[in-house]
């Protein structure tokens, strides 16, 4: 009998499967049984991986695993061993921990090939493999270069928009760049993850989904075709949630950006969208199409459109990357939505019906405590205290400082990471907060925060950079990712700031 976690890649092609953390195989795939061999449930990962067999050496591997790609070994059915590169992702759901394994072919490697019933490798000339980390490299580069434009772009577009009045000419304008600009960084996001750069790893942080979903909707809302009703109603007394925010936007985005899309643009007929937010307590497992949800509290948000419906023969490859039903069109799609959700230990279930529209219902585990919206909603972002911005791209530095000398603060600036040192040690005043870019000539940002940190430890420090978070990104830290809009920009500062009194 198959458990009751939420376990979604059962029709996944590669392996997959869940473990509890003494190392017990939970649920796995069909791909898993494949490779591995029937009757895996119960079974130990010492079984199947070359690991040491102690339960706590099981779960200080899981625990130390930083990357979100790394090679390990495992043995198949016939006791052949392969090395996969394997994710593994740490779940909380309710009360209970697991982790779950997801084995990819390694670089070097054309994918998969059946050999005598069980998965096997083709390797790749060198030649091709050169080619490959060539394209990967560029590809990063690419991401990180854009999305240091795209902040510029998206931190005046917001700030002029917070500063102009509702009805102003131009404001139809500037929300319309404000949203470009924001899919162009989700366009960024995605080439960075699918180029074998590191995944975000930063800290969740508790807060009311409601605000998140009122800025979202608002965000998508402007400039939309006239010819969408859109109806809103959120949950009074929202429980509280761990997520990061800006990963958790750009998945709603995704999902409203496709509800708009499946209505025809066509101002003779109507179309409607809903959005909704409720909280959710599961007395007994629960299951609402492909998710699990076991005993415990979730908040729930549920998409719905009268668009056009998906054909029932997609339905069950909406969650592949590349996989789409738009003509001409080719994205990650729902995958990056499903990739986001997952990470925050959450579900994403999807019903649609061909002709008369499509839900989505995004789960999150929550806990029954209540952040009352009105006090995010109402506050200020303006502060005190004196700032040093550091960045090597000296329209981000001017972007800074005018974003942040607005709303009070004394704004000391460095294009390099030496020319902070030398502000610090011209400066008698103390400098309450360091932004640094991460990625700079000569010496980093990862080299300037530990001789801050050695020198001046009463400075706090928000780390900032246009590429994805990775394992050596300072951890002890806030972390600002690029781009980010003005009112990112200025709540981090004050909750850094509010952290060192």
């Amino acid at each position: 009998m198959k458990s009751e976690i939420a376990f979604q890649l059962e029709n996944a092609s590669w392996p997959a499967f869940l473990a509890t953390p003494t190392g017990v195989l939970e649920d796995t795939n069909a791909a898993a049984q494949v490779l591995f061999g029937d009757r895996l449930k119960n079974r130990e990962f010492a079984d199947i991986g070359e690991a040491e067999t102690a339960s706590s050496t099981f779960l200080a591997m899981c625990d130390s695993f930083t990357t979100p790609m790394m090679p390990l070994k495992f043995r198949n059915g016939e006791g052949k061993s392969i090395t996969f590169l394997t994710s593994i992702a740490a779940l909380t759901l309710g009360s209970q921990k697991y982790f779950l394994f997801q084995l990819f072919p390694p670089p070097g490697s054309t994918g998969w090939k059946a050999a005598d019933g069980h998965t096997a490798f083709v390797e790749v000339n060198t030649l091709q493999k050169q080619k490959l980390d060539c394209a990967m490299q560029l590809t990063r580069t690419v991401a990180l270069d854009f999305n240091n434009a795209l902040t510029t772009v998206l931190g005046h577009a917001s700030h002029v928009l917070g500063q102009m009045d509702s009805s102003h000419e131009w404001r139809f304008s500037l929300a319309e760049i404000e949203k470009a600009a924001e899919k162009a960084s989700g366009v960024a996001n995605d080439l960075a993850a699918f180029s074998l750069e590191d995944k975000d790893k930063k800290s969740q942080v508790e807060g009311n989904l409601n605000v998140l979903m009122r800025r979202t909707v608002q965000l998508v809302q402007t400039g939309a075709r006239k010819n969408i009703v859109w109806s809103h109603k959120y949950e009074k007394q929202m429980y509280t949630a761990h997520f990061d925010e800006a990963k958790l936007q750009q998945a709603f985005v995704k999902v409203l950006e496709n509800a708009i899309e499946a209505i025809p643009d066509n101002t003779d007929v109507s179309g409607q969208i809903s959005v909704q937010t409720r909280n959710v307590d599961v007395t007994d497992f629960v299951h609402d199409g492909a998710v699990r949800l076991i005993r415990g509290a979730y908040v729930c948000v549920e998409i719905t459109d009268d668009g056009c419906g998906i054909e029932a023969s997609a339905q069950s490859k909406i969650f592949e990357p590349f996989f789409t039903t738009k003509q001409g069109r080719r994205g990650l799609g729902l995958a990056w939505v499903y990739g986001i959700i997952s990470n925050h230990g959450g579900g994403v279930a999807v019903t649609s019906q061909a002709g008369k529209g499509t839900s989505v219902r995004v789960y999150l585990p929550a806990v029954k405590k209540i952040v009352e919206e009105k006090h995010i909603l109402d506050e200020s972002l303006t502060g005190e205290g004196t700032i040093l911005f550091v960045d090597d791209e000296d329209m981000l530095v001017a972007l800074g400082q005018m974003l942040l000398s607005t709303a009070g603060y004394k704004v000391l600036t460095a294009n390099s990471a030496e020319r902070a040192l030398e502000v610090f040690e011209r400066t008698e005043e103390p400098i309450h907060l360091m932004i640094t870019d991460m990625v700079m000539p000569r010496m980093n940002g990862r080299e300037l925060i530990q001789r801050v940190s050695g020198a001046y430890p009463q400075t706090r420090i928000i780390c900032s950079t246009a590429c994805m978070r990775t394992a050596n990104t300072v951890q002890d830290y806030n972390f600002l990712s690029k781009p980010f809009t003005a009112q990112e920009l200025l709540r981090r500062v004050k909750t850094a700031l509010a952290a060192a009194n």
